[in-house]
Parts: C-alpha cells; structure tokens; sequence
C-alpha cells in the first residue's frame, strides 16, 4: 500500500528536483534562483497538500465502516475546497511576490527568480484539484492510481525541460522560465491522466456520480475544514523552517544558497518516503478507527513507526557513504560541492528523527487527532529549532551548518513529543474501549 503512495509523493517533489538537476547545469546563480523561488511557492504548496490530507483519514473511516454515501460526500465537498484552496494560494503567491525583493538575496539572483516564480505560481491550481483525487483513492487504499499519474507528468516535465531549458530542436533556448513552463504543464497533465483512469473503473464509479449543487452541505465543509487547516499548519510549520533555512543561507552568498538548496533536495527526497509511509499508516489507522479494533491500530501504528527507522536508518548510511558523489548531479563547482557535501553529513544525522515524526503524525492524522500535534510541532521547529538556526548560523556565524544544526534539533523535538502524543492516545482508546465492553458485558 505504501509503496505506490511513497513513488506518487516522491512525483511531486521530482517535479522540482530535475528542474534542479537540469538548471543546475546552467551555472550556480541559476540554481539559486529556482531555490529562491521555490521558496515561497514551496510554502503554498505545502499549505495547500496539507490541507488535503484531511480527505483521506474520513475516506479511510468510512470505508471501513461500510458508508459508501459518506464516502461520496466527503470526496466531492472535500474536491470544491481543495479546487478554491489552489485559487486561494495562486492568489496569496501573487500578492507576496515583492517579498522577493527584500530577503536580503543577491540581485542577480531576486531578477532570474521573479519570471519562474511566476509561472510556477500558476501550477497550485491544477495540484491542487489532483491532490483531491490522490487524497480520495489513496483513503480508499487505491494508492497506484496517483502514482501511474506522477509518474506519466513526470516524464512529460522531463522532456519539456529538455527542450525548453536548453532550446533544443526547434523550440527556444528560454533557461529557467522553461522548467517552470515545464512544471506548469506536467502539474496539469496530472488533472487529466488521474480522472482518465478513475472514470473507466467500476471501484470508483459511486463516488464519481456528482452531486447536485443543493445537495451540498455545511456540515461536511466543516467536518473537512476542521481536520485540514490544523493539518496545513503541521505541514507549514515545518516547511516553513526549511525555507527559513534557505533564507538564511541566502544571506551566506549565491554559492551557499546553491549548496543548501542541493543538501535540502536530497533530504527532502528521503523524506517523501516517509510521507508515503505516513500516508499508509493514515489508511491503516483510518480504516481500524472505522472499525474501533483499537489493539490492531496501535499495533499496525508502532509496527510502522519500526518500518521507518529501519528505512530511514539506511538512508543515513547512503548519505554518509555517498556524501561526496550526490552534489556532482546538481553542478560540477568544487564549492559548492564540498559545502554541500559537509550539510549531508547533518542530513544523514537528522533522517532517523524525521522520517518518525513524519509516520507519527500520519498514525494522529488517522485518528483525526490535528490540533494538539499541531501546536507541538509549532513548538518544535518555531520555539526550539528556529532560534537555534539564527543564533547558530548568524550571531555564532557558523554559517549554513549552524542553520542545519538548528533543523536536527527541530525534527528531534517534534519526534519525541508527537510519539508521546500517539502513545498516550492510543492507550487512552484502548482503555476507554474496555471500559465500554466491560459496560455492556453486565
């Protein structure tokens, strides 16, 4: 079940990493400016896919307790949000572009970002609306169909940058506005390879017959609304300290941009693994919930919360091994590449705890369980690990290692007490279910 949720999640990050690869092939300045520019889109981004992780946990419940025509409802309520969610944050992108200018970032670097930016902005639309046909059969543990999806955008975003980047055959040579036509195009691509293949099913068809405008609920808005936001800010959170990171390495010159933006792609691959996993411990935890069979879900919880750390584990051994090697795909500047190669040795210290908090607040999204997790992550990475960065990277001037520092300690705190949180839940449920047999025994 993981497997096809972790490649369709990696499709979404792939979609920026091969423009990284591509561009990166233009010269470090360029890289910085897709970095600079992913920055912010990478905040909307994460808003709005947090956000629509709150259709699958209530897909997952009601599939596991029988109610297909709950089920459809929440599906099409939770399609209209996310389709005003994209709107909302091509919108917000657009508003907050002339914050570009006052980052503190290299000129040269702020006028190659603004076009890319741009167009990029445009792509929230289109996401969005896919994520709510993700979210949708992934809750219904259909989780291939997102990933042929990913994998057919991508290859379409790969040829595009092909030619558009470089100007190959008869199209233009138009550089990094060519991966972000690219990015545009592969995001709407996804719209229509995902609906293609969900129509010609059967499994689908219920949920596909569409429901009259007065059919339409506040209840179901609410019940979705209630579970995504406080979900969005868990995702905010953390991004939002990653692009801090990218910020502050910003002010450290175009080359240390250049060489966190390479350490931060490579960890953020690895992550998207545990994001799969964390989206099927949603469904398993989901489906347990739906059926209040609260031994098995925290045994199916712990047992990948196990997965994970073995998983990540060897994704810490990689990065160590092959800390040296993996900057040669993004450029060949012997700077650059032995500064990245030295935040990927912090990279693989921090996999372990971020691949864990990740599942874990996948098994609390299961349990609808949003609100506490989210104050504990804002608690972990704004009140613990962002004043670490700035005092460690800026006043201590250790640079861009400081600042990574600072994210170890984050993702370390928001481990542990999010695994505390599911620990004493979990327990609660189960004891409040003996409880309630013992009642009823009498």
């Amino acid at each position: 079940m993981a497997a096809p949720v972790m490649l369709g999640s990696l499709g979404h990050l792939l979609v920026g990493l091969i423009d990284d690869i591509m561009v990166g092939r233009l010269g470090p300045v360029s890289l910085a400016a897709t970095s600079l520019g992913n920055s912010l889109v990478f905040i909307a981004l994460a808003i709005g896919i947090g956000f629509s992780l709150a259709i699958t946990p209530l897909i997952a419940e009601s599939e596991g307790a029988g109610e297909l025509g709950s089920g459809r409802r929440i599906f099409q309520h939770g399609l209209v949000l996310n389709s005003l969610m994209g709107l909302a944050m091509f919108g917000m992108l657009l508003l907050i572009k002339p914050v570009l200018y006052h980052l503190d970032q290299p000129e040269e670097v702020v006028l190659l970002a603004i076009p890319y930016y741009e167009i990029v902005a445009i792509s929230m639309i289109p996401l969005m609306v896919f994520q709510s046909y993700k979210q949708f059969t992934d809750g219904l543990s259909q989780t291939r169909y997102a990933m042929y999806a990913t994998v057919l955008a991508n290859l379409l975003n790969v040829l595009l940058n092909w030619v558009l980047i470089y100007g190959l055959w008869f199209f233009p040579r138009l550089e990094i506005v060519g991966a972000a036509i690219g990015t545009l195009v592969s995001r709407v691509s996804m719209v229509f390879f995902i609906y293609w293949l969900l129509s010609g099913k059967d499994r689908f068809s219920p949920y596909m017959q569409w429901l009259r405008i007065h059919d339409f609920r506040l209840a179901e808005l609410k019940k979705i609304l209630s579970l995504g936001f406080p979900t969005a800010l868990q995702v905010l959170f953390e991004v939002g300290l990653f692009t801090a990171s990218v910020l502050l390495a910003g002010t450290f010159g175009a080359l240390a941009q250049a060489a966190n933006q390479i350490a931060l792609k490579l960890a953020s691959t690895t992550f998207m693994i545990a994001v799969g996993l964390g989206a099927a411990t949603t469904i398993r935890v989901g489906n347990q919930k739906g059926l209040k069979d609260f031994p098995a879900l925290r045994r199916i919880a712990f047992s990948n919360f196990m997965l994970i750390v073995v998983i990540m584990g060897s994704f810490s051994i990689g990065f160590l091994l092959f800390k040296d090697q993996l900057p040669l795909m993004f450029t060949d500047n012997d700077t650059v590449i032995a500064t990245a190669s030295s935040l990927l040795v912090i990279a693989a210290l921090f996999q372990l705890s971020d691949g864990l908090q990740a599942v874990v607040l996948g098994a609390l999204r299961g349990l609808q369980d949003v609100k506490i997790p989210s104050l504990l992550t804002f608690v972990a990475y704004w009140l613990i690990g962002f004043p670490i960065c700035y005092c460690l990277g800026l006043y201590l001037e250790w640079g861009p290692y400081g600042v990574w520092i600072g994210l170890l300690v984050a993702l370390s705190a928001s481990a542990a007490m999010l695994l505390l949180r599911f620990h004493f839940l979990s327990h609660k449920l189960i004891q409040k279910n003996h409880e309630l047999t013992r009642i009823s025994t009498r």
